[in-house]
């Protein structure tokens, strides 16, 4: 298959490669362009367009697609890309448009499937592949996968997972497609629900939630934009700037803690007090994630010290 393959993120990184390798010839990939990334804010190409240069495959990195080029194709896959593809575009390879969406649509339509999956409390997610449609993610179901959400996974692990996952759904499909066997399922509108985009401001936890919904905050928003906090000794005093990687709900010691505050057990006071946090990772302002255990060895986390949010958040 003559194949145009357009996207941006490392999550289509897994698929651009298997078809690659399983014959298929990548006629142009499409990507943003390159833009400033990182710490240092260096000028960085995508992940795709950095791929495609290893490889010697015709890239084009374009702010809107709308006004390139198009060559002949059989078909266009299409992988967090970024942008919106119009119509004239999306019907013009033989065999159409297709994306890879990281839910089981109609759940989580939108740009952040796999950290809303987490957030919500789910225990199942999976890939779905869909007709590329005017309407965001609302195109006909092509393919469909079930993965199970591990009980303590981060939405980067996760991430991970599902962009292995794709491949094979991927490659039957585009098969199913040129043997003119694949079978097309309209989504069920009544059952839609929406993964808008990610902001810091989401990320400031409350102490004063569930143990559960903070438990899935933190895991649900690392790596980013990840829930970040001032540990504070008892008197308010800055200790250390964090972020909290992953953790599990357990019970608390009661009101004797107050809410974001280290109790004698080294977990976090969450709710009412009958609730707590056991936080398992972290990730001190500048270093690697690591587990609390490693980092208590070295530094203070006391009883009375509490987690804050960061003071430009407050």
């Amino acid at each position: 298959m003559r194949i145009i393959f357009t996207g941006s993120g490392e999550f289509g990184l897994p698929t651009l490669a298997a078809l690659l390798a399983a014959g298929h010839r990548i006629v142009t990939v499409f990507t943003q362009p390159d833009r400033p990334a990182g710490r240092g804010r260096k000028i960085s190409a995508t992940p795709i367009a950095e791929f495609a240069g290893k490889h010697s495959l015709p890239c084009v990195r374009t702010e809107n697609i709308a006004s390139e080029e198009i060559p002949e194709s059989d078909l266009m896959v299409v992988i967090a890309f970024g942008q919106k593809i119009p119509a004239a575009l999306v019907d013009r390879p033989r065999f159409g448009s297709i994306n890879l969406h990281a839910s089981r649509l109609p759940k989580f339509r939108g740009a952040a499937p796999i950290n809303w999956a987490i957030l919500s409390g789910q225990s199942l997610t999976g890939n779905t592949i869909i007709r590329v449609a005017p309407k965001m993610d609302a195109g006909a179901i092509l393919a469909q996968s079930s993965v199970a959400i591990e009980p303590l996974e981060t939405a980067g692990e996760l991430h991970d997972r599902l962009a292995q996952d794709g491949v094979g759904l991927i490659l039957r499909v585009v098969d199913d497609l040129e043997a003119g066997g694949a079978i097309e399922t309209p989504q069920d509108e009544s059952k839609a629900t929406q993964a808008p985009k990610l902001s810091r401001k989401l990320s400031e936890i409350d102490w004063n939630d569930g143990a559960e919904q903070v438990a899935a905050k933190i895991r649900g928003l690392y790596p980013w934009p990840g829930c970040r906090a001032r540990l504070t000794d008892a008197a308010g005093g800055e200790v250390a700037r964090l972020t909290l990687v992953r953790a599990r709900p357990t019970t608390g010691e009661g009101i004797r803690w107050r809410p974001g505050e280290i109790g004698s057990d080294g977990h976090i006071s969450a709710a009412d007090g009958s609730q707590a946090v056991e936080v398992l990772e972290i990730q001190p302002e500048g270093g690697r994630p690591m587990p609390l255990a490693a980092y208590r060895r070295g530094n203070a986390w006391m009883p009375g010290m509490r987690l804050l949010p960061p003071k430009s958040e407050t």
